[in-house]
């Protein structure tokens, strides 16, 4: 129960990466209010996780891309739960693997609004709470920000450049008590990943060669990311801020 009567806010909290932490949080006593433009997923999953307990989750349907409506959004989430304790910024979306030439500004516009204005407008809306609260705020990068990725330049940008401001928010927030880091994961075994997988030629054997690149010989959980961001949200990692922790199976050993 380390986040008992907590409220912590997952953008793009319904399935995959975010799906594990609004899971591990409610596990853990937390309240959850989980952001996601799939209504269906978002409010299915905050009735399962409401009716198992011990904590509990509610569902809001949010575009992050749009700043307005995630401003609102969270916004609502403070009149509905009365503070905020935890921001977990994980909505992102990888577009298919394209070189450079391939990538249109109309692609690097998108990707660049979900992955990365999404975590710097939903920061600008959560800090004055979370100093009330000297809350956390966790970013969910990537490996592809400091290894890349082959026919990815747009996507490891956009996660680059959630390290960057990661390690800037932390030395502002750092007097108020509120803490900044980020959470590298290599491959996690989510929808997000299948769907990249398809746009290759086989899905099956890239998936499978993804799998072996970890030491362990397979891809992460999404509760497994969960628990870490569980960690950088509790005392736990009281010392701890700025960090872009590399969770990724040893997937980067010997590289």
């Amino acid at each position: 129960m380390r986040f008992q009567n907590r409220v912590v806010i997952v953008t793009g909290g319904a399935n995959g990466i975010g799906g594990g932490c609004s899971r591990v949080f409610a596990g853990e006593g937390g309240r959850v209010a989980i952001l996601d433009r799939d209504e269906q997923a978002a409010f299915q999953l905050a009735d399962e996780l409401t009716a198992t307990g011990p904590g509990s989750a509610k569902a809001y349907r949010c575009d992050v891309s749009q700043p307005d409506e995630l401003r609102a959004t969270i916004e609502q989430v403070v009149a509905d739960s009365g503070r905020i304790d935890c921001l977990i910024n994980n909505a992102g979306i990888h577009p298919p693997s394209l070189l450079l030439n391939e990538t249109s500004l109309d692609i690097l516009e998108t990707v660049w609004r979900v992955n990365f204005v999404s975590t710097f407008v939903a920061s600008q809306c959560a800090v004055p709470h979370l100093k009330i609260t000297q809350g956390t705020i966790v970013n969910i990068s990537s490996m592809t920000a400091v290894l890349g990725q082959h026919g990815s330049t747009a996507y490891a940008a956009t996660k680059a450049a959630q390290v960057g401001f990661t390690k800037s928010l932390a030395i502002e927030l750092g007097p108020h008590g509120v803490r900044v880091n980020a959470i590298l994961p290599s491959n996690i075994d989510t929808p997000l990943m299948h769907e990249w997988a398809n746009t290759l030629d086989d899905p099956a054997s890239a998936l499978d060669r993804v799998a072996k690149l970890q030491v362990f010989g397979r891809m992460g959980s999404p509760e497994e990311i969960g628990r870490t961001a569980l960690f950088l949200a509790t005392d736990d990692s009281s010392f701890l801020t700025g960090q872009a922790l590399e969770v990724e199976g040893g997937a980067s050993l010997d590289y």
